[in-house]
């Protein structure tokens, strides 16, 4: 904007003003208001006419739209590129290049048509953010000759000829049954082992629980033995001291005599024996047997 006579503008803190006078470019001008005369001086001098220019430096987006292109396999696809930048340099903006914003324009086309050609059909499905890096690192120092800073440039729309779309989506198709399958029989298998573990803890335990029982058996038996062996010994123990007793005490073995007699004597079916000593004479002590 040309201003001929005596005015006052604001520039606002989004943007900044390249000032002119007489077609050259004395400075950059900040956020803030300004006053601008063009009236003759005294003397009659006149003073520079004054051009102000104003350039926005907020982050912006471009689109680049529907490019079709070419792959490393020779398939052709249209991509749509958006882009996020903004102006750092409103003088390099302005001066490096007629249309900082054309000149943007062409260097992402051009930057994603040599990524694309070196890349794959497959490339481009498995790693899409290859040509986003591709593009920042092409582009990115070329921006910044023209006073333009890119911050990202990303895929919009990938789009593929019909007949390789419909290709695709059977692909697709057959890979996500491959998955399913996948799992299944990945399923399958760890319910196998799942149940093969189980079962030999299963044997497991029940060996253990066989071996217990048999040592807890084999305990027993043996405590058994034990005990009657211990019950053997103390009634041995216990005829030895009445043996010993009737030894030293020969009534006490007559008294058991005499009773083993009375019990005989209560059967009718026992019989008692009696015999001599054949030294003996007819009156000599009688002996039972």
């Amino acid at each position: 904007m040309k201003f001929t006579n005596e005015v006052e503008i604001i520039i606002k803190d989004t943007h900044r003003g390249l000032w002119y006078e007489d077609g050259v470019l004395i400075k950059v001008v900040e956020a803030g208001r300004y006053k601008i005369s063009n009236r003759e001086g005294i003397f009659g001098r006149k003073k520079p006419l004054v051009e102000l220019v104003l350039v926005d430096m907020r982050e912006r987006d471009l689109t680049i739209k529907g490019q079709e292109i070419l792959t490393a396999d020779k398939v052709a696809l249209r991509v749509s590129i958006i882009v996020q930048f903004r102006v750092v340099d409103p003088k390099l903006a302005l001066h490096a290049v007629e249309k900082y914003e054309d000149r943007l324009y062409s260097d992402v086309q051009l930057a994603a048509r040599r990524s694309l050609a070196s890349m794959t059909l497959e490339d481009i499905l498995t790693n899409r953010n290859r040509l986003s890096e591709d593009i920042l690192r092409d582009v990115k120092g070329t921006a910044a000759s023209y006073g333009v800073t890119i911050h990202r440039a990303d895929v919009k729309d990938l789009v593929f000829p019909g007949n390789l779309q419909e290709i695709m989506n059977k692909v697709l198709a057959a890979e996500r049954m491959s998955q399913v399958q996948l799992v299944e029989a990945r399923t399958k298998a760890d319910v196998q082992k799942i149940e093969t573990q189980a079962a030999a803890e299963t044997q497991r335990s029940q060996a253990e629980a066989r071996s217990n029982a048999q040592r807890l058996e084999a305990q027993g038996a043996t405590e058994v033995q034990r005990l009657q062996t211990e019950a053997e010994i103390r009634r041995l123990q216990e005829r030895e001291r009445t043996a010993q007793a009737y030894t030293q005490h020969p009534a006490l073995l007559r008294m058991l005599e005499l009773e083993t007699l009375r019990d005989l004597a209560r059967n009718a079916n026992a019989r008692i024996y009696i015999g001599f000593d054949k030294h003996a004479g007819v009156n000599g002590p009688a002996a039972a047997e």
